[in-house]
């Protein structure tokens, strides 16, 4: 079975990378997806969670679909 886990670290040069935190559940080679960072003091959370996870729904697009779920239920 294939087995993902994030671990953040730092570059220390073009060909390695210093963990935060070690790595014992994965063994053998892996696969490496390298992105930056934001800098800390991001202005909200949802900013964050967009830099964070690409491609994934806004607070916006969230907020709607609830909005359209409750709306569905009528009243009851």
């Amino acid at each position: 079975m294939n087995r993902s886990i994030i671990a953040r670290g730092r570059l220390s040069d073009p060909q390695h990378i210093e963990l935060t935190e070690p790595v014992s559940e994965i063994r053998g080679e892996v696969e490496v997806l390298i992105r930056q960072l934001p800098k800390a003091g991001a202005e909200d959370v949802f900013d964050l969670i967009a830099i964070l996870a690409p491609g994934s729904r806004s607070k916006a697009d969230i907020d709607q679909q609830i909005r359209e779920e409750r709306a569905s239920w009528g009243d009851r």
